[in-house]
Order: C-alpha cells, then structure tokens, then sequence
C-alpha cells in the first residue's frame, strides 16, 4: 500500500493543492457511484423505475443523515490533525484520531438501532406514499444495516488525506465503487431484488472500504496510526472535534432537513413525479458540487497546516487558488447544465413525462450555480481555522434561513407550484454565498497578523 506523502509546508501551493485535491476528487467522485449507480439501475427497472427513484429519493435524508455524523467526527477532526502536524504535535494528532474512531462506531451503532426501529413513520414523513413505500423501506433498512461500515469509510478517510496520503485516500473510495459497480447489475437484474440488490451492493462494497481504511491506519506507512490497547476516552478531545465538525455536520443534517421539506412540498404541489424529478436533480446536483467540494477540501488541510505553522503568505495563496479554482469550475459546469439539460437527467431516467418536468425544474435550480464556489470558500476557511463558530452560522443562514421558509413560501404564492420548490436554491446561492465569503474576508483574513518569514 505504497502513496506517496504530500510536503503541505512546500512553497509552490498551487501544487500542494492539486495534489491533494486530484485524488480527492477522483475518491470522491468515485464515492458518488455507490448512490449514483444505484439510481441509474432503480430508474432504469422495466416498468417501476420512476416509482422506484421516488421511493429512493424518499431515502436521501437518512443516507444525507449518515454523512452528517461521519463529518461530525470526521471533516471535524482533520483540520485539528493537521494544525497539530504543522506544530509538530504527533501525539495530539494521533490522540484526535483515535477518539474520533471510536465516537464513529458509537454512533453508527446507534443510528442503525434508531433507524431500523422508526423507519415507517419516518419514511411517511420523509414524503414517502403507499405506491413509494414498499421501495423506500426495502433500501432503507438494509442500508442502515450498513451503517458502521460507511461511517468508518467516510469518517476515518480525512485522516488519511490530513496525513497527506491523498492517493491512498482515493484508493479507498476507488476500491468500493468497483464493488460496488459490480454487485449492482448482478443484484438488482440477474439476481432480480432489485431496490434491496442495489441495497445490499451499497453496504459490501463501503464494508471493503472500512476494511482498506483501517489496514492503512493500523499499518506502518502511516505517520498517525490507530491504537487499541490502552486506549482512553477523551471528553474534551470529543468536544473539540465535535465542535469543528458541527459546521459540517450542519451542512449535512440542513441538506436533510431540506430534503424532507422539499418532498414533503412535491408531494402535495406535484405528486409522486416531482419527487422523482427532485430525485434526478440531486443526483445531478452532486456531480456537480463533488469537484468544487474536493478544491476546497484539498485546501483545507494545506490551510490548516500552514496556520499552524504560523506561515500567513503560504495560507493567504492557498485560499486566493481555492477561490479562484472553485469560481471558474462552477461557472463552466452552470453553462454546461443550462445548455445540454436532456443529457444530465437522462443518465437517470428516460421517462418522456419526467423529462419533460425536468427541463424546467433543472433550469431554474441551477440558475447561478458559479455562488457556490464561494460558499465552498468561506466556509473551508472557517472550518480549517478552526472558526466554528462561524462556520456553523453560515451551514445554519443558507439552508435553515433561507432554504425552508422560501421552500415553504414560493410554491403557495402565485402560481408557482412545484416551481418555487426548486427556485429557494439560487436565491440561498446568492444572498449564503455572498454573506459567507465577504464575511470571512472582513473577520478572518483582514486580522490576520503579518507573516515576516518571506
């Protein structure tokens, strides 16, 4: 299991960043196929597919919840591993990484217990019908089942990328997708479970990704390595991780909670199809998000490495690249959606009255996509200067401010319908992301004391 180690103290920053974040957007891209593969399969089911795809998308915010917990601990714990590097304390970094391993199992045990117990009525909430239902509860339940494995995998491979191992990191998602692309058809088809097949593919090929991450953190090519024997639980070490992690996890458990409203909306404004549609859209939506989030999550730990080193200049270009990376993709890949919108939903589904639906839908919920990029921005900065107070003010602006009362609001006035469900995202584009960036600039940068080293 050779890769080799990133310098984040190395002048040429540009460099260190795409080091870091080429592999991380191959991994993450890559991970995107354990959920993406799986819609392309259920929407593609002869004769039940567009009810199948609602009934997964009914499942996103518990699959969106998952993700919140593993970066609870996870993108909670790394930037602190790397600030701890950069001030060559190797044993706080290795302390921070073990209690958070074991934070991860706790709670993935518990939400497997949970979620199991209470998946009717939180299907039924989540927007689910009678006709959604029986699809929904089949993925979900073995889904959960799966649970410590896709938090192990999630949670514990920032550790690997923090360590600047961003090559063994994507390795761990590469070796799942192609589990994972593999059982599918045989599941799902030849094996005719369908949802459940694409269920149980999920949950082995993430159960390999645990098992490749913990053989590289229990190894000897690692600089931080997971001990057992004699391990003691530290609170404090908990707390503050937790604390860091809350912005990220806000970030996800928001996107859950927006996810359940925005059924919930669909369900009475258009019905079963525009569950479906929305389905599509944030399937599409994560294609697109997944570069942005790996520019400036391989930023992140480069950032935090050199803050701790008390390298200002090092850190200042890091985020000037992140920004100006970040602006440029998501500009490209907003035109790309506005001009070819057929081709995107059609990798899901090719249901003449759902594309039909689509068209529109996708249009206005990408309207000005390029604001993302300096969400992304702003929010990295906080998270990796270990701001948490901000960043889990900005995860709370966009979606828990604006995202809800406008997805509530919009399709009751006029005759905006379904419509106004899929018109909060630009605007929270545009008033969160603009907040956000100009903030970190006024509050974090601009205080920043003078680096005398260069």
């Amino acid at each position: 299991m050779q890769s080799r180690q990133v310098d984040f103290a190395g002048k040429n920053v540009r460099q260190n960043i795409l080091a870091v974040a080429a592999p991380m957007m191959a991994a993450q891209l890559l991970h995107l196929l354990y959920n993406i593969i799986d819609r392309i399969y259920i929407g593609k089911i002869p004769g039940e597919g567009t009810t199948a795809l609602a009934g997964l998308g009914v499942c996103f915010p518990v699959i969106t919840m998952v993700t919140a917990f593993s970066n609870l601990f996870g993108a909670g714990g790394a930037p602190l591993c790397s600030m701890a590097r950069g001030k060559k304390d190797i044993k706080k970094a290795q302390n921070i990484m073990n209690n958070a391993f074991f934070m991860l199992v706790v709670t993935g045990i518990i939400l497997t217990i949970a979620g199991i117990a209470f998946h009717r009525p939180l299907l039924y909430l989540f927007g689910a019908s009678d006709a959604t239902y029986p699809y929904a509860s089949g993925y979900m339940v073995i889904y959960l089942l799966g649970t410590v494995f896709v938090m192990v995998s999630l949670g514990m491979n920032p550790y690997i990328n923090s360590q600047g191992f961003a090559r063994t990191g994507m390795k761990t998602v590469i070796l799942g997708a192609v589990i994972n692309i593999i059982l599918d058809p045989i599941f799902i088809f030849v094996l005719k479970m369908g949802v459940k097949g694409a269920a149980y593919a999920t949950i082995i090929s993430q159960l390999f990704s645990a098992l490749w991450v913990l053989l590289f953190l229990t190894g000897k090519q690692a600089e931080l390595t997971l001990y057992f024997r004699g391990f003691r639980l530290d609170i404090p070490c908990i707390c503050e991780v937790a604390k860091l992690g809350f912005s990220n996890f806000c970030m996800s458990f928001t996107n859950s909670l927006v996810q359940v409203i925005c059924n919930s909306m669909l369900q009475l404004f258009g019905g079963d199809l525009y569950i479906s549609v929305m389905t599509v859209i944030n399937s599409v939506r994560e294609i697109a998000q997944t570069p942005m989030s790996a520019i400036s999550e391989g930023a992140s730990p480069i950032i935090s490495y050199n803050y701790g080193a008390e390298k200002i200049n090092q850190m200042k270009r890091a985020i000037r690249f992140m920004t100006q990376l970040g602006f440029t993709y998501t500009l490209l890949i907003w035109g790309l959606i506005s001009l070819f919108p057929e081709f995107f939903i059609q990798i899901f589904n090719h249901n003449v009255e759902l594309v039909r639906a689509a068209v529109p839908s996708m249009h206005i919920y990408f309207f000005g996509f390029f604001m993302m990029a300096f969400q992304f921005a702003g929010q990295s900065v906080f998270k990796s200067l270990n701001k948490a107070k901000q960043a889990v003010f900005f995860s709370l602006l966009r979606k828990v401010v604006i995202v809800v009362p406008l997805t509530l609001i919009l399709p009751r006035m006029g005759s905006l319908g379904a419509a106004g469900v899929f018109l909060a995202e630009p605007v929270s584009n545009f008033i969160g992301g603009l907040a956000c960036y100009l903030t970190m600039q006024r509050t974090v940068l601009m205080r920043l004391p003078v680096d005398k080293t260069e």
